[in-house]
Order: C-alpha cells, then structure tokens, then sequence
C-alpha cells in the first residue's frame, strides 16, 4: 500500500509504502505550543517504508533547548511534516496524509497528565501519564 502525503502549501511531500492504523496523540505542553491545538496526532513509520517526494531540502527542524523534544515543519508554510521519532522511525503527522487513512484509529493519549485544563479526552484510547508505556 503506498499512501501519499503533503504539507498545507504542498512544497513538501511524502509517500508511506505501509499501510498505517495506530494514531498516537500528544497533549503535553509542548506539543499544544506547537501546534496551537490540544497536542498533536501521528503515526510511527518506519525509516525503510518512508520516501520524500519533494520539498524536503524546504524542511526545517527547532528543537526545544536543554530538552530532547523537536519538530520538523515546512519553512513556507509552518505546517508540522514528518520528523524523527528514533533512529529506526519517523513520526507522521496524520492531518497530512490524502489517502489511506481508513484504518486510522486512536490508539494512545500521551502526556494525558499535561493536558489543557479545558480539554477533554474523550474515545476509546488508552490513556497515558506521560510518555507511551507510561
């Protein structure tokens, strides 16, 4: 299964050659300031299964000072594009695929402890304190 993906403007695109299902969304903190949201909703790919299709050479990185946490992001248009989660995978932002998104679901709430006082966590989802396995 190959599924495509794009940042808002397009400049910057992707394929995944999986299919993907689990969506792993992050309330902390950080993640909120970044988006401008309530955290951000992705998918882990694995290095082998992910090809940039154009506009990578327009992908920027910030990581957080004194912090192991960054984010990549299109330098045109600010839209969060995929990003290291490790050495063997990448995070995807799921608001960015076109196709194959069927099967998504939410599987895990990250950092639910971090969450916004005004937000409520609802679905089915394992709820996590902090990080995944927490």
């Amino acid at each position: 299964m190959t599924i495509k993906g794009e940042c808002n403007c397009g400049t910057v695109c992707f394929e995944l050659n999986t299919s993907v299902e689990d969506v792993f969304i992050c309330h902390c903190s950080i993640c909120r300031r970044s988006t401008g949201g309530t955290g951000i909703a992705v998918t882990i790919v694995s290095n082998d299964n992910f090809v940039w299709l154009g506009g990578s050479k327009f992908v920027k990185t910030w990581c957080k000072p004194n912090h192991d946490w960054q984010t990549s992001f299109c330098s045109i248009c600010g839209s969060a594009v995929p990003g290291k989660n490790d050495d063997d995978n990448l995070y995807v932002p799921v608001s960015l695929l076109c196709s194959g998104t069927e099967n998504l679901k939410v599987s895990h709430h990250l950092f639910v402890s971090s969450k916004a006082s005004w937000e409520t966590i609802a679905g089915d989802g394992k709820q996590h304190s902090g990080a995944f396995g927490e």
